[in-house]
């Protein structure tokens, strides 16, 4: 299937985007900001698609008018690109719960539903209007996607957040949603092919809790993980979303080696490597020097490598993205290095005796869990 996403380089776009690159037989369609911009270019993008989820879409502006004017004006021209072309992919188009609230925002995803779902009726097309609670998780923009990523960004970059309404917050985790996205194209594709369809579908919340118990979970992670290495229990699927979203909130180039309190006396040393509230595995490795470890990514574990003998090399690059982040860590001076969901890592024996590693990761190794992918290109662009 050739699947485009509108909106692409946006929160939720990005997580789609990234999501549809672990599935098999899916080619997806790059989509830009500007093809908005390019009547010829936004006419060769709807031919080339099967199906296009339509995320692109203004959600903050002083000016409640200039917002809804905006996100009516970009659904009219993705169906006149539409029915310029003759091209009729599955639509999906991403509603909030904010149409029950009756503000300009609500109005505008309300009737850009509508919309859509005239486009389908006169053209025998197919089209599915996502009703969406509140979204969190990784990368979200601060002040901007949701007060989750507000609160994540403020309590790794020393500001304190502040508590407008506490009310209570249904919730779903990105990764979540984009499953249920993608999951709902496959079998739209299997199930009406050929076949006009209309429908709404008002996904559930997965997740709700009240702004101020929120809160309160991520400034524990503040007090006890940020300052003190100590992890959380993770056992709680909320819990653990909420923990991997802080996560990628922390300047992992500022913040990392973190570094480990290293006892000394006549019989050697002793060093505290993870302190922790939650299970998950520990393991050790012995790697030989110039050898690397690991080229791959995790979407749901979390891990940490602490160096205890020897001298390593620990790469980090965000997939999408081409910066890689590089530690240079010492067995002689013990610190260790977490990797972020979405992040490609691995770990070099620079120096030239064998390296000792040891290892923690959230959940039980297991060779054939779907939440671990290998790279064909280590660290490199995708």
């Amino acid at each position: 299937m050739k699947i485009g996403i509108t909106g692409q380089p946006g929160f939720i776009g990005t997580h789609l985007y990234n999501h549809l690159g672990l599935q098999e037989n899916v080619e997806r369609i790059p989509f830009e900001d500007e093809y908005f911009q390019n009547e010829e270019k936004l006419k060769a993008f709807v031919r080339s698609c099967d199906a296009i989820v339509h995320l692109a879409a203004m959600n903050r502006h002083n000016d409640p008018q200039v917002l809804y004017k905006t996100n009516i004006h970009l659904v009219q021209q993705l169906i006149d690109a539409c029915e310029t072309t003759n091209s009729t992919p599955h639509i999906l188009f991403s509603s909030s719960t904010q149409e029950d609230r009756g503000n300009l925002y609500g109005k505008s995803k309300y009737e850009g539903r509508k919309l859509l779902e005239a486009w389908a009726k006169r053209n025998k097309a197919q089209f599915t209007g996502f009703i969406i609670p509140n979204v969190f998780g990784p990368f979200g923009h601060p002040y901007y996607n949701s007060f989750i990523a507000t609160f994540c960004h403020q309590l790794t970059h020393n500001e304190q957040p502040k508590i407008e309404v506490d009310g209570v917050v249904k919730l779903i985790y990105v990764g979540e949603l984009v499953k249920q996205i993608t999951d709902h194209i496959f079998k739209v594709a299997k199930e009406h092919a050929g076949k006009t369809l209309d429908e709404e579908i008002r996904l559930q919340h997965t997740s709700e809790g009240r702004v101020s118990e929120i809160l309160k979970l991520l400034e524990g992670y503040k007090q006890n993980y940020f300052e003190k290495g100590i992890v959380p229990n993770l056992d709680n699927i909320f819990e653990r979303n909420l923990f991997n979203t802080f996560v990628c909130y922390i300047d992992h180039e500022k913040f990392f080696p973190f570094h480990l309190t290293k006892h000394t006396d006549d019989r050697g040393s002793f060093v505290e490597v993870v302190k922790l509230n939650s299970g998950g595995q520990v393991s050790f490795s012995t790697t030989k020097p110039g050898i690397t470890r690991g080229n791959h990514f995790h979407i749901r574990k979390a891990e940490r490598f602490a160096v205890i003998k020897g001298k390593a090399r620990i790469q980090l690059r965000r997939i999408g993205t081409d910066k890689i982040l590089n530690f240079d860590l010492d067995g002689e001076n013990p610190s260790f290095v977490d990797m972020p969901v979405w992040h490609t890592h691995n770990i070099t024996n620079t120096g030239e005796e064998d390296l000792y590693t040891i290892f923690w990761i959230s959940e039980h190794y297991n060779p054939d869990d779907p939440d671990t992918y290998f790279e064909p290109v280590p660290l490199e662009g995708d």
